[in-house]
Order: structure tokens, then sequence, then C-alpha cells
């Protein structure tokens, strides 16, 4: 199954905050929320984040240009602080209205390859939003170690891990979570997985994430993506009710389709390649008949502040909707 964490108490979120070393400031009406119950909170609404990044140094900046390694003038560094990217986004889901029942962060949680401090700060980091009720989902990038950020969740079961997808089954349609791991590589149990559970779900829409983008270079840099990529677009292809799949990886923006399958590349919150590149969170709200998706930008003067597209769950059109 994939990391799931539930929404947490007034108490467990100072414990938490302590145990991890730091502080976080909370509004005291989000913390009454998590007290009483998921009052405020929409089933229907979805806050999917990606590539997040989080450094153990939570004043560690990040020069966003075109790839790392990549040689550039002083000028043309833009300095990102991971971590309050992550805690600027996390103040702006809290104070949506209604706030969003879950939040997907699709891979990518970690800077370097998945330390246990980079995963104490991401925890903490996360714990305001748990403690406004909201349930955090967490899929594995290529940046992360599971059993390290395993080990600092020891009220997930160990016998419960196995294959580590899962399903979210909301009132609209059912999201699956998959395991692209470090190498990007699903393997044939998964896919397997993936294609029984489809197919027992055909009753509703079916809108699947994963960290890896499932054709090779998208996106700003050249990179080979999923490996068995096109296994799994084939996968969705032949299952009507599939209708988009969601990947991080790639840290940008974009959005396309193949005949009924939206492809939607989430932008990165913190780490961002390219200069004037957007870089944020998605808002998702579920409908009958659509999954309908606003870009938040760190930089709310970013010029793709508020972007919006909109998957149908009912029929083949695209629809592009203006921006606001």
């Amino acid at each position: 199954m994939p990391i799931t964490l539930p929404p947490i108490t007034r108490r467990q979120f100072i414990k938490g905050s302590l145990a991890f070393g730091g502080t976080v400031v909370i509004a005291p009406r989000v913390l009454a929320t998590a007290d009483h119950g998921d009052t405020g909170l929409d089933q229907n609404r979805v806050a999917l984040l990606a590539d997040t990044h989080i450094s153990a140094d939570p004043t560690q900046r990040y020069p966003g240009t075109k790839w790392p390694g990549t040689p550039v003038k002083e000028e043309e560094h833009e300095w990102v602080n991971m971590a309050d990217c992550l805690a600027q986004t996390a103040r702006s889901i809290i104070a949506l209205n209604p706030r969003p029942a879950h939040l997907i962060v699709n891979g990518d949680c970690a800077l370097s390859n998945g330390q246990e401090a980079e995963y104490k700060e991401f925890l903490r980091l996360l714990e305001p939003l748990r403690a406004a009720g909201i349930t955090v989902h967490v899929t594995i990038g290529n940046h992360d170690n599971r059993e390290k950020l395993w080990q600092l969740l020891p009220f997930l079961k160990r016998e419960k891990m196995g294959v580590h997808a899962g399903v979210i089954e909301l009132h609209h349609a059912n999201l699956f979570l998959l395991d692209s791991g470090r190498k990007g590589i699903l393997g044939e149990e998964q896919l397997n997985w993936l294609a029984k559970e489809l197919d027992q779900r055909a009753d509703k829409p079916a809108l699947v994430f994963g960290h890896f983008n499932p054709c090779p270079n998208r996106g700003v840099r050249p990179n080979k993506g999923m490996r068995d990529g096109a296994a799994l677009l084939k996968l969705l292809a032949e299952r009507k009710h599939a209708r988009a799949y969601f990947y991080g990886h790639t840290h940008e923006w974009q959005h396309d389709r193949l005949d009924h399958l939206h492809l939607i590349n989430q932008p990165a919150v913190s780490y961002y390649f390219g200069k004037g590149h957007a870089h944020g969170w998605l808002d998702m709200n579920l409908t009958e008949t659509s999954a309908d998706l606003q870009l938040h930008c760190i930089n709310r003067n970013h010029a793709q502040h508020g972007d919006r597209w909109q998957v149908r769950l009912k029929d083949d059109k695209p629809t592009e909707l203006s921006n606001t």
C-alpha cells in the first residue's frame, strides 16, 4: 500500500512538532478542526503536489536554473527556499474554504536521496495540513527512500507494505497511486495489480498517479522517463474509464492527451528548472463529469498563476478553461 498520513489532533500536532525538532505556526481555528472531525473538508477536492525536494536544512536555497550542473551567470539565478515553498503551499491549502479532504505528494519528497533528516523536516512541514484534517498520501520518486520514510512512521504496519500501490475511492472517481520507485520501473506485479483493480472498478472514472513521466524526454530536461511507461500507457489505453495519468519528475506544468487519456505534468512545488518556469501546486475539484484543475503558483504574479485545465470524466471531448 502507499504511504498515507492520517489527520492528527491538536495534542499530536504539538507533540509531533517538538519531536521533529521545530515549530510550525498554525492558527487556533485550524487546530480546532483537528479536534472536531472533518468539518469544512470537501471530499471531492484534492490538493496535488510533486517534487517538494525538502532538505534537512530548512534554510537551504536552490538556484532555479536549467538543471543541476549547467553553468549559469549569477544574474540568471532565482533563489528558492524549498522549505518556505512547502510551508507557503500548506498555508494556501489550509486557507481554502472548503479545504480538500485529501492531498497527494507525487514523489521526490526529499532533496538528495531520502535521508532520515530530510524526511523529518518534510513530515514537520506536513503537520499543519494534517492538523487541519487533511489526509496526506505520498508516492515515491527517484530522490526518495521508502524504507527510511517508513522508519519514521511507526503507526504504518510493516505487514501492509506488499505492492506499494493503492486506491483512494472518492464519490466521483477512483484515484490510483503507483510506485515507480527510484529507477522509474513499475514492474510486472504492479502493472498486473493495476489492471485487475481498474477492471474491478470500471463503474467510476479512474485517475492514475505516479512520479515518473511515461514518455521519454518530456519537460525541460532530457530524460528517459519511466522504463515501462509504454506498458502503462497501453494498459490505460485499453480501459476507457482511465481518464488521466498525473506525474512529476520533469518539474514542468504541461498537459496534453493520448486519445481519451489526459497526461498531466505537475509542476515542482519547490525545486524547478528553467528561469521563469512556474512552480507550485494544483487544486483539483471533482464533479460528476470532470476533474477541474487550477494551478497555484508560489509566485502569484507569475503569468501562469490561475491556469485551468479540465479532464472530462464522461466523454472524450477536451476542454480548456480560460485563465482567471
